[in-house]
């Protein structure tokens, strides 16, 4: 650490280094001082962290780009979220407004989720830590929960600067939950964001993108019904025209085949009548009946009578 007038050395191990530092940079340092007998002065660094807008920038710009790197951003990596999720896992400050805004939100959308909270610090030093063991102990859940919001309202450069640390950054891109984030207001961007599944511009945007809205959805069902109702409605009219059609053209068909018929029987009736022996007999004729011989009896048959008469002669022709 050094400024124009002079330094001082430092150690530190690198797993404490959670952002990314260069020559030149403004940084937070947390240390406990080491003076040795012979009266050299240094500092165990605990934490270290850039600060002002300039620093804190180029930190973020170089974790960044190694991220992107690493593929950890890759759009291929991100997974949808469930349509109506029953089990909400939250990470936040639930003194925040930030929490507060989503919880209302969530509740006036949906309502009738089991929601879990972590509550954890959201800005300083120790809030990595916390929201990191927070994400593990969701995801080591027996009854692991559907989605891990995490969220955090406005705030100046310096207090996100948490949600650009790495190990935090790197646990949110492991869950094994699927994750939203709503870090700050709508221009503000973490590292945090682009490691999410999902990334809300707010915390109020986390609980519009979470769940849709109850009164839309019923809106919606409310429509379905009427066009299935229509649809419904179109397919009998339909079946009905078709089942009317049917039936008269069998009707024609039987009335068809019953007037071909009646007219076959016609016809055959009026055959048998010519052919009819009554028929010939109406006409004058007799029937004989009997041998005909001289000295035989024989029956004739008119249409009115029936005579019993003897042959007395009879000529071949």
């Amino acid at each position: 650490l050094k400024d124009q007038g002079g330094s001082v050395g430092c150690f530190m191990s690198v797993y404490q280094l959670r952002m990314p530092i260069e020559d030149g940079m403004k940084v937070v340092v947390a240390a406990t001082v080491k003076v040795t007998p012979w009266g050299k002065f240094s500092l165990t660094v605990q934490s270290i962290r850039p600060s002002g807008e300039g620093s804190l920038r180029k930190s973020y710009d170089l974790l960044k780009a190694k991220l992107e790197k690493e593929g950890l951003f890759a759009p291929e990596r991100k997974r949808l979220l469930p349509h109506i999720p029953r089990h909400v896992a939250v990470i936040s400050s639930m003194q925040a407004a930030g929490y507060a805004d989503f919880m209302k939100i969530l509740d006036d959308r949906w309502g009738g989720m089991r929601i879990d909270v972590a509550h954890t610090q959201v800005q300083g030093d120790a809030a990595p830590d916390q929201i990191i063991r927070a994400i593990r102990y969701f995801n080591e859940q027996p009854d692991v929960p559907e989605v891990l919001v995490i969220i955090r309202g406005g705030g100046s450069a310096d207090d996100l600067s948490g949600f650009n640390d790495e190990q935090l950054v790197r646990e949110i891109a492991a869950s094994r939950i699927p994750t939203i984030v709503g870090i700050g207001h709508e221009i503000d961007e973490t590292l945090a964001d682009f490691a999410a599944d999902v990334r809300a511009a707010t915390p109020s945007n986390a609980a519009v993108l979470l769940v849709p809205d109850k009164r839309e959805v019923k809106e919606q069902v409310t429509f379905g019904m009427r066009t299935i109702g229509r649809f419904i409605e179109q397919g009998i009219e339909k079946t009905r025209q078709y089942t009317d059609e049917v039936v008269a053209t069998i009707d024609a068909h039987l009335e068809m085949n019953i007037r071909s018929k009646q007219e076959w029987l016609e016809r055959n009736v009026s055959l048998l009548e010519a052919y009819s022996p009554l028929a010939v007999l109406a006409r004058g004729y007799a029937i004989v009946r009997g041998k005909v011989a001289a000295g035989e009896r024989i029956l004739v048959e008119t249409n009115d009578n029936e005579i019993t008469a003897e042959v007395i002669h009879v000529k071949a022709r």
